[in-house]
């Protein structure tokens, strides 16, 4: 069963996100045209009204008796019926709103003593355009004002506005589907990048750890190098057991071999001194393999403590010396005198705890088991410069002249007398220390006796 989780389509999450943003601001675009178109066909409904009122007004005359007389013409009227099928309403009034002709009841609208004014207004059940021009008629004394209203209904203006409106929103529909198509487009061009990385990691053989080498646009680029980084990971930890598998094959076949073979002589001792001897020496073959399979364990760790988290800042001084404290009665028991010199002040490396000790560890018991009965055995650390020094040093037989490389490689014994061992103290000690950016160097001890084991490591920030 897949543990991945199926997070649907990025083509159709692109395209939704587009569509929703585009229709929320097609909304909007669309309230603000409606708005526009309204004022646009108000504006049209207002000349053709203020043409007609003004055509009225040309036709208004003061007669021989001094009274005010409008003759309407059909042309001021046609102007507007001609528009839409809306109805046409007017009024002529003269001074003090005395009604000339037209509907009497028709409403003014309220302006200036000259000019004209428009508004909005219900008459006859209808919802109307309003436009009152007021003038003055002249009757060679004297000036005599009047007021011309017309009204329109505003069917013809809302039909206007929901053209408008209309012919709006099939352009905004049009442009919303190309640029989906075009976004379609776009994306899948722009995930073939992607289309292309799946392909390679899916022909590639089981085996192949490689980094990805393909040319990845910068937005996936992180994917590419996070990746490659899950792979080199992947390769060191596969590393780290195949070593492990292959040395441990190696190593623990002979101790497990002697241990069959002292079961087997034990089973077929005649006298119970001889069965004790072959299980003794059983119980040491067992004994040598558990060391071994220690040690090994080790290895495997330490090959693979790349694949881990950046290590920690450890108190470099404080470790060694309590794993310097911890070993004293061993050391004591080995006829060894073991002491520890560091400075005050703390010195901290980083390294991950565990191996870090480790590695101490291996340095001291490699003193311990090799340096002799009655030998000194010192632990020291210090700070030399930007970086941090740890060394384990003995008066004993140190190594002998041109093994000290020899001795940091693998199943390698740097002595071939003393006690028995498996030739991966050092190596340990040395793989560890390069782990965190350090480096093990061998020598000769103080006055060119014994073995001076110095690993150097940068001292934390």
């Amino acid at each position: 069963m897949s543990a991945t989780r199926d997070g649907g389509s990025l083509r159709r999450r692109l395209l939704g996100w587009l569509l929703v943003a585009t229709a929320l601001l097609g909304v909007l675009a669309l309230l603000d045209t409606w708005r526009e178109a309204l004022r646009t066909a108000a504006a049209v409904s207002d000349r053709v009204l203020a043409g007609s009122a003004l055509a009225i007004a040309e036709r208004v005359f003061v007669d021989l008796d001094g009274a005010l007389v409008a003759e309407v013409p059909y042309s001021a009227l046609e102007m507007l019926a001609s528009t839409a099928q809306d109805r046409v309403f007017y009024r002529v009034d003269g001074p003090g709103g005395a009604s000339i002709t037209g509907y009497s009841d028709l409403p003014v609208v309220p302006g200036p003593a000259e000019g004209a004014a428009f508004a909005d207004a219900t008459y006859a059940g209808e919802p109307v355009r309003l436009a009152t021009l007021r003038r003055e008629a002249l009757t060679g004394v004297d000036a005599i004002p009047f007021a011309v209203t017309v009204a329109e209904t505003t069917r013809a203006r809302r039909e206007l506005a929901r053209a408008i409106l209309w012919r709006s929103a099939l352009r905004l529909g049009g442009m919303i589907a190309g640029a989906a198509l075009v976004v379609w487009l776009a994306v899948t061009r722009a995930l073939r990048p992607l289309d292309g990385l799946s392909r390679a990691l899916a022909a590639r053989a089981p085996g192949d750890l490689s980094p990805l080498r393909d040319e990845a646009p910068q937005e996936v680029r992180g994917l590419v190098e996070a990746v490659n980084g899950v792979m080199a990971r992947l390769g060191t930890t596969i590393e780290a057991l195949r070593n492990f598998t292959g040395n441990a094959g190696h190593q623990i076949r002979t101790p497990l071999a002697v241990v069959r073979a002292q079961v087997a002589l034990a089973a077929r001792a005649g006298r119970p001194d001889e069965a004790a001897h072959a299980l003794t020496r059983a119980d040491a073959a067992l004994a040598e393999a558990e060391r071994v399979l220690a040690q090994l364990l080790l290895l495997a760790r330490v090959d693979a403590a790349g694949a881990g988290p950046p290590p920690e800042a450890v108190d470099l001084g404080a470790l060694a010396r309590d794993l310097t404290a911890e070993l004293v009665p061993r050391a004591a028991r080995a006829g060894i005198d073991l002491g520890f010199e560091a400075g005050a002040a703390p010195l901290r490396v980083r390294a991950e705890p565990t191996l870090l000790r480790e590695m101490l560890r291996n340095l001291v018991e490699n003193a311990i088991a090799y340096a002799g009965r009655g030998a000194v055995v010192t632990v020291r650390v210090a700070r030399a410069g930007a970086q941090a020094r740890v060394e384990v040093e003995d008066d004993g037989p140190g190594l002998p002249p041109g093994l000290a490389q020899t001795a940091l490689r693998r199943f390698a014994r740097g002595r071939e007398e003393g006690p028995p061992g498996l030739g991966l103290g050092l190596p340990i000690v040395d793989e560890i220390a390069r782990r965190f950016g350090g480096h093990l160097d061998l020598g000769p001890g103080r006055g060119g006796r014994g073995l001076r084991a110095v690993v150097t490591l940068a001292e934390a920030a």
